[in-house]
């Protein structure tokens, strides 16, 4: 195994359900399932497309919703109901299952655009109960050339309020044109997400929806960027479980993802019902017809960069 700072490309994802939008995703990459706990990120937008995600389930993970543009009604089977705005975060600890939906509200014909990102839970939380948290004021950092909102975690000794359950940083980075250096834990490997233009990390450019994977050992990147621009940092002690994720499921094994595949199919009180919308849900796709593996890893977080 190798352990490169890798500079990733995004993929276009269409999402299912009445959602109609396409999604830039960066994680999970081959051979590069998590970045510290973070297994999926997903940028949507700008688009007029409204999002339109009617209830579907999730297991062993959270899920963290950071608009940038737009406004988002989120409702659960726990009973939440939450329009969500810029500069505000949802989060939602999955545990054992629950469900939400997603749909666009206020002027809709405005174009919407955000983040959406997956953590994966460590193995002792599976069982855990189901939980939501809506934060409408987040810590900033204030640097020399730079601020971030830190949205998980911790950094520069700034530390959201949001749950985590394994050490890591999620921070929006808003960087003014010019140069930028930003602290980093040398124990947690880290990727850089160009938000909404190029940027100069450590001297490697990439391009809008690029991510820059960094290898442990670093004390702090310097940024470089044209205009002032927007990033996000993710990152964490490298994450040891193997994961096995399926459509909206992350497990430890293919039965896990069996079982709560026809769980959510069967309707069971695992996963609840979200009021408002008559009983219609996303039904599960057909399961491949293959034995569900976990997500190798081939990219060893551990020492040197290139």
């Amino acid at each position: 195994m190798t352990s490169p700072d890798l500079t990733l490309d995004s993929r276009e994802v269409p999402l299912g359900g009445l959602r109609g939008i396409t999604v830039h995703r960066t994680l999970p990459q081959r051979g590069l399932p998590t970045v510290g706990p973070w297994c999926f990120v997903d940028q949507f937008g700008p688009t007029t497309e409204p999002m339109a995600v009617l209830p579907h389930p999730h297991t062993g993970l959270q899920t963290v919703t950071w608009p940038l543009a737009g406004e988002i009604r989120h409702r659960d089977n726990l009973g939440s109901d939450v329009v969500l705005r810029p500069g505000e975060l949802n989060l939602m600890t999955s545990g054992r299952g629950v469900a939400h939906s997603e749909f666009s509200v206020g002027d809709i014909t405005q174009p919407i655009s955000g983040l959406q990102l997956w953590v994966a839970l460590p193995g002792g939380q599976l069982a855990a109960e189901a939980a939501f948290e809506h934060h409408p004021d987040l810590p900033p950092v204030e640097g020399r050339t730079w601020t971030a909102t830190v949205l998980m975690g911790e950094i520069d000794g700034v530390v959201s309020p949001a749950t985590t359950h394994s050490p890591m940083v999620g921070a929006e980075l808003r960087i003014a044109a010019g140069t930028a250096t930003i602290p980093l834990r040398p124990d947690f490997e880290h990727a850089i997400l160009a938000v909404d233009g190029a940027t100069l990390v450590d001297g490697i450019e990439i391009a809008a929806r690029q991510m820059r994977y960094l290898a442990p050992g670093r004390a702090e990147v310097r940024l470089r960027v044209p205009a002032a621009t927007t990033l996000l940092l993710i990152g964490g002690t490298p994450f040891e479980e193997q994961l096995v994720m399926w459509w909206n499921f992350i497990g430890r094994s293919h039965e896990d993802i069996v079982e709560a595949r026809d769980q959510w199919q069967a309707a069971s009180p695992r996963f609840g019902e979200v009021a408002g919308h008559a009983g219609k849900r996303i039904p599960a796709p057909p399961l491949p017809q293959v034995r569900l593996r976990s997500r190798r890893r081939t990219i060893d977080g551990s020492s040197s960069h290139d």
